[in-house]
């Protein structure tokens, strides 16, 4: 089966917002407020924030953009001798321009096993540097970032996250949870945490929007109270304080009311596991075992040449002479009968 259009699977931001979401922006588009996020509707989507997390102590705050929310939070909670430790294939280390050294902060990155790094090797890390007689030389680790589900789609399990940020405890290292994409890694099967165990094993964690079905924005949520102090501050210097707060928090605010973020998620990962069924079904090699919306596969270069005829997919990397990795992306607006001819397509290729 051919579509008659192209039909995109290399990202899960191709289109706009969720029909509820549009229809609660045009609802209360009329209706005046203050500005800067510190109206009704962003007070009422913190507090929807603070029930379905558990974290009634923290401070919420609603941001435009993921790069934005990570460079501000790394520049909040960093002093200019301080670094940030993560995976090498972490957001901050590898797609985000230099954004967070642009802010005077080094970024470590640590060997990976399919996105994700362990605390056994923070732990390694923090003790090397102190070990080391010229330390003082050397950029002091403060801040580990892991993202949830990472940038190869696989997730972290509740052991490694406790461990993660037991460790962080242990060698006073602040825990900062990138939730980019945390409505799928929440709704896959594989996922063993609930929401609430964010707040009680991070210092601070983001839920993303713009992934998730909104026009745009992430929710910075604040456990550790040092992190707190000034954030605004900092939010208003790096341009991460939108005049028109309240069209972040209205968004936000429908995410939680009916639980459509956790149906947002639910619809993505049960799509992209009909996709993933076909794509082991055809014979193709997986490039990681991710549970989340994100599936990453090697594909003949042949194949390959065939199906951007007709879909979208996003480059990975050269495997060898005929093969290549690429990634294919479901997102909360893929139809399911866009799915259906993917597989359709892939089933006919000799």
């Amino acid at each position: 089966m051919k579509p008659e259009m192209k039909i995109r699977f290399n990202n899960d931001y191709s289109e706009g917002a969720h029909s509820e979401i549009m229809a609660r922006l045009n609802e209360t588009n009329m209706i005046q407020t203050a500005g800067y996020g510190e109206d009704p509707f962003c007070d009422s989507a913190r507090d929807a924030i603070k029930r379905q997390f558990g974290c009634q102590q923290a401070d919420v705050h609603f941001l435009v953009g993921g790069t934005q929310a990570n460079l501000t939070v790394i520049a909040a909670a960093l002093r200019p001798h301080q670094a940030v430790i993560c995976a090498e294939t972490g957001h901050i280390n590898v797609h985000e321009t230099g954004a967070i050294e642009a802010c005077g902060h080094k970024v470590i990155g640590l060997p990976h096993n399919e996105g994700t790094i362990t605390a056994e090797q923070i732990d390694a890390y923090v003790k090397a540097h102190y070990n080391d007689e010229t330390h003082e030389h050397i950029t002091q680790p403060k801040l580990v970032y892991i993202s949830q589900p990472t940038e190869l789609g696989t997730i972290y399990s509740k052991d490694a996250l406790t461990a993660i940020y037991q460790i962080c405890q242990k060698h006073g290292l602040y825990l900062f949870i990138d939730g980019a994409r945390l409505g799928y890694g929440l709704s896959s099967a594989d996922n063993d945490l609930d929401d609430k165990t964010f707040s009680a094993l991070s210092d601070v964690f983001t839920i993303g929007g713009t992934k998730m079905g909104a026009l745009f924005g992430e929710a910075v949520v604040i456990n550790h109270p040092a992190l707190k102090q000034d954030f605004r501050y900092i939010m208003k210097q790096k341009g991460a304080m939108l005049a028109k707060g309240r069209l972040l928090g209205i968004q936000f605010l429908s995410f939680f009311e009916k639980d459509l973020y956790r149906r947002l998620g639910n619809h993505a990962d049960e799509l992209a596991m009909h996709l993933k069924t076909a794509m082991l079904a055809k014979g193709y090699t997986p490039y990681v075992n991710s549970p989340t919306n994100q599936q990453f596969f090697i594909l003949p270069d042949a194949d390959l040449l065939e199906i951007e005829k007709y879909f979208t997919y996003a480059y990975i990397e050269r495997i060898d002479a005929t093969h290549s990795a690429v990634r294919f992306c479901t997102s909360w607006a893929t139809r399911p009968e866009d799915v259906k001819t993917l597989i359709k397509f892939i089933d006919a290729l000799h």
